[in-house]
């Protein structure tokens, strides 16, 4: 499929931009960039200490205060000192870099370009050829702009190669042109700009990715699909930050002919969703956050439908959990996050999301079709051992058969034939194991990754792992259990070494090497594996997921 750049948001933006131009200021400066977990970890020190008290959950950040003093640190680690323009532009500062009483502009080029070699799979030849820029933009202490685009073409591991092409997407990019020798060409782009009303009140429009949690997954928002228009309300009030996001969202999976509108497959290619979360720092140690989502197609069986007013109202629970009976065409769930501060520098956290729930069948134990939830537990920390930028999280994710999927396919929760929430879907238990050190400019990351899913059988028996069919096609409604169907376990391990040449967009030399193995029960068992060894120069700013 091809996708078109959507250069029309950031002309859109560029319009808001203006007509804000004559505000006043206010009393903080804010800036931001796109959402990434290894950014945003090298901050937990400020993050998770138990001597702040900050709300840590909703992403991507809005740099201001304690933070902006971080972000801005960590973008000026390790200056090197010279009179050469050449070697402070490549080193220390942005390709171009205008800062005045008033305003301030800055620009550079991005490129992330890899070249590696599969030994364990097919033996195929990868690479990526991303070539792009970044700009953003700051008026006096109210406005903060940014956007991003690059043109990409890339040859990737068999695996996610097999993804991409049953998906129809690049991994949380969007749509492609299909080339030959397994190339795929696509672009990609983020737009964002926010308009702080005060300094505990900011609106963002934006073309990106959000996330809710203090994980490096999330069961109920995370960053794993591609970009969506939306517009954020967030508001702080003393302990308590309020955040409301109302989303346009791509639905390739449900562009389908006229005459099959009258099924449940009805669909114009785009759906809508409204995420509301609200976080209570009840202590500098203890957080707790409740959220809501509720998505729904925008095209329904008359052929109408669109944005429901309805969802315009900020305030969340409205409406309660919804009964299996209900009958209503949108899915909605119903979320907790929290964390808390164990000690000086370690954090536990969790997540629970809930979907349709039937109190004396989810007690029953009998495996109820319709009790559908998610859980999430974890343990970060940083400066281990007392030493300083050693950072590691420990994390386990759980989900029920069928608990993202919805009778009306076209409501399920994802975007752009991706899911909103976890790569896996549903239908599995995963335990995840990260660690990161810098020193200096050099970084250093390991991964270790184990999960274990049910597949639907060769007939196509919906054992409730693929959140893109209807739960209606389930086989049986008592005795469903986590990684019911055909049992599949995956093993991946990742490490990388890189010496950041220029901090300011994260330009860095890479070395990496991600291995994979995956056994799939069939009655003869079917084993996959991969192994790439890869070198590059990287200017990624954004978490792109391969490890599923």
């Amino acid at each position: 499929m091809k996708q078109n750049c959507p250069l029309k948001y950031i002309a859109l933006a560029g319009l808001i931009g203006q007509a804000l131009f004559c505000q006043h200021d206010v009393q903080a400066q804010v800036k931001n960039q796109p959402y990434s977990y290894s950014f945003s970890q090298k901050m937990n020190p400020v993050l998770y200490s138990p001597h702040t008290r900050l709300h840590t959950s909703s992403k991507p950040y809005l740099f201001t205060d304690e933070l902006l003093v971080t972000f801005d640190s960590l973008q000026s680690n390790q200056p090197i000192s010279s009179d050469n323009l050449f070697l402070r532009k490549l080193f220390n500062e942005h390709l171009i870099q205008v800062d005045r009483e008033d305003y301030s502009i800055y620009a550079d080029f991005l490129p992330d370009i890899t070249i590696g070699k599969d030994r364990l799979g097919d033996k195929r030849r990868t690479w990526m050829n991303s070539l792009g820029f970044q700009a953003g933009a700051t008026y006096g202490k109210k406005l903060t702009f940014y956007t991003n685009l690059t043109k990409n073409q890339a040859v990737f591991p068999q695996y996610l190669d097999d993804y991409i092409n049953e998906s129809e997407v690049v991994t949380g990019q969007g749509s492609f042109d299909d080339r030959s020798g397994n190339k795929k060409d696509w672009w990609n782009t983020t737009v964002s700009l926010t308009y702080a009303f005060s300094k505990h009140f900011h609106a963002t429009a934006a073309y990106d990715k959000n996330f809710i949690g203090d994980g490096y997954r999330s069961l109920l928002l995370s960053d794993f699909s591609a970009n969506y228009t939306h517009l954020k309300l967030s508001g702080t009030i003393g302990n308590v930050q309020y955040t409301s996001i109302w989303a346009y969202m791509n639905d390739p999976t449900h562009k389908r002919p006229e005459e099959l509108f009258a099924s449940n497959r009805y669909g114009d290619g785009k759906k809508w969703g409204v995420f509301q979360y609200i976080d209570y720092n009840a202590t500098n140690r203890l957080s707790i956050g409740f959220f809501q989502a509720i998505t729904w197609t925008n095209r329904d069986a008359a052929g109408t439908r669109g944005f429901d007013f309805t969802y315009i109202n900020p305030v969340m629970f409205l409406r309660p959990v919804e009964s299996n009976s209900s009958g209503s065409p949108d899915k909605m769930f119903l979320g907790l996050n929290s964390k808390y501060k164990v000690l000086q520098n370690i954090t536990a956290y969790g997540q629970f999301l809930l979907g349709e729930f039937t109190a004396k069948e989810f007690f029953g134990g009998k495996g109820y079709i319709h009790n559908k939830w998610a859980a999430q537990f974890g343990v970060k920390g940083h400066n281990l051992f007392a030493v300083k930028n050693l950072n590691f999280l420990i994390e386990y994710n759980t989900t029920r058969p069928y608990t993202y999927a919805h009778f009306n396919t076209g409501s399920n929760y994802s975007n752009h034939a991706e899911p909103l929430a976890h790569p896996l879907g549903a239908n599995f238990r995963e335990i995840v194991g990260i660690a990161n050190y810098s020193w200096k400019r050099f970084d250093f990351s390991a991964q270790l990754n184990y999960n274990e899913k049910g597949l639907d059988p060769a007939d196509g028996t919906n054992m409730g792992g693929n959140i893109f069919q209807s739960y209606l096609t389930f086989p049986e409604r008592y005795g469903n259990h986590i990684g019911q169907g055909i049992g599949s376990q995956v093993v991946y391990a990742d490490a990388k070494a890189a010496y950041v040449l220029n901090p300011k967009y994260n330009l860095r030399f890479e070395v990496g090497y991600t291995q994979r193995y995956q056994k799939i029960q069939y009655d003869t068992p079917v084993t996959h594996k991969s192994g790439v060894l890869n070198i590059g120069l990287r200017s990624s700013l954004k978490s792109l997921y391969g490890d599923f």
